[in-house]
């Protein structure tokens, strides 16, 4: 099947449920039992529940996996990953641009637990040579497009190097999702999704889910889930199911949009600089059309008054795209990623990486471009 087709009727069987259409919300917590011992699918729902095993069984089909599994939040699924695979000790290696939360849990939590954590620039491949040539590595962890700054690292390039060395690869997929890119198929052994992005697309639930290359990795990590606990609930489940029925028609329209929108950006005398893989001036642009299938729903600028003050005023000044935490629903938003999704770094981690004051994070919904681009046009405006 195809990507569109397969996200609407992969993995369920409707007459092994009533013949309902839809993926019915199992909504309790446990599963009767005939006798002491019986072997049944579902027992309890932390452990497992039909609602959660579809969307588990639709997501690993779209990444081409072997298992999928479903979290109650993006965090808790990247915290899943790696507590099944790191011990105090063991060294993991971390794209340097990395999404603001993950930075923060490696830094506050696993560092003070004693895993060695290393941040590197990745996107030239050989950089990797260097770090595995000096130490042992126990895990690799990926974010392409990378979260503001949507610059790109070569998955197939680095994920060989890693395999060679005996090291796990994990990526945060979160941003292109499996429309555009398939890790898994490119050498990498997990990937990750904040569900509540671009999976749901309607912003209202909260979820990470991971999908596995094959069965010997699943295993551990379904252990790690249910000793954990941190397990998504039947009803957002069923949400994002809902969500992923419709991800290939509002990815078109996220695709549309962010482009035209990057190209007026780049005219506009507010702005410095614009940050979209679609666009010839990006710096990784010729990786884009190589591992990717289009380029992406968000657009990321530098202000050339480069301040709070000027970011501050653009964001007040829109009254149609909203000033959110997240992205990839279907309203267009703004992120002020220095205080908002990158505000746990130090100031001199964000200037080494080029997080500004005057840095705004668009998510490009699936509005009427004209609609957008007058609303954000106006608001830059008034730096000038």
């Amino acid at each position: 099947m195809k990507f569109a087709t397969e996200a609407i009727h992969s993995s369920y069987d409707c007459d092994e449920h009533n013949r309902a259409l839809m993926p019915p919300i199992y909504q309790n917590s446990m599963f009767a039992m005939h006798e002491i011992g019986e072997q049944v699918p579902y027992r309890y729902s932390r452990l497992s529940n039909p609602t959660r095993k579809v969307l588990e069984d639709t997501v690993a089909a779209l990444e081409h996996g072997a298992a999928g599994f479903a979290f109650a939040s993006g965090m808790a699924g990247i915290d899943a990953v790696w507590r099944t695979f790191l011990r105090p000790g063991d060294t993991i290696v971390a794209v340097a641009d990395i999404y603001g939360g993950a930075y923060d849990l490696l830094t506050e939590v696993y560092a003070q637990w004693g895993v060695n954590v290393v941040f590197a620039d990745l996107a030239e491949p050989h950089n990797l040579d260097h770090i595995l040539a000096a130490q042992t590595v126990k895990m690799l962890w990926l974010e392409t497009p990378s979260n503001p700054l949507l610059r790109l690292v070569d998955i197939e390039a680095l994920a060989a190097k890693a395999k060679a060395a005996g090291v796990l690869v994990g990526i945060d997929n979160t941003f292109a999702t499996p429309y555009l890119q398939n890790p898994l198929d490119m050498g990498c052994d997990i990937v990750f999704h904040s569900a509540t992005k671009y999976l749901c697309g309607h912003s209202d639930v909260l979820m990470g889910v991971v999908v596995v290359k094959d069965a010997k990795l699943a295993k551990p990590l379904q252990t790690m889930m249910v000793n954990t606990g941190g397990v998504a609930g039947p009803m957002d489940c069923a949400l994002v199911l809902r969500g992923i029925k419709t991800l290939a028609v509002r990815m078109k329209q996220h695709l549309e949009n962010a482009a035209e929108l990057a190209r007026r950006l780049e005219a506009h005398p507010a702005v410095a600089k614009v940050f979209y893989p679609g666009l010839p001036s990006h710096e990784h642009h010729g990786l884009a059309k190589k591992q990717m299938r289009g380029f992406g729903g968000v657009v990321s600028v530098y202000l050339k008054n480069d301040s709070k003050a000027a970011a501050n005023s653009v964001i007040k000044n829109m009254k149609l795209v909203k000033m959110a935490a997240s992205l990839g629903g279907v309203e267009s938003l703004v992120n002020h990623s220095f205080s908002q999704s990158h505000s746990g770094m130090s100031p001199e981690v964000k200037a080494g990486l080029g997080i500004k004051e005057g840095l705004l994070r668009f998510s490009a919904g699936i509005e009427d471009i004209e609609d957008i681009w007058a609303d954000i046009s106006h608001a830059l405006d008034t730096t000038l």
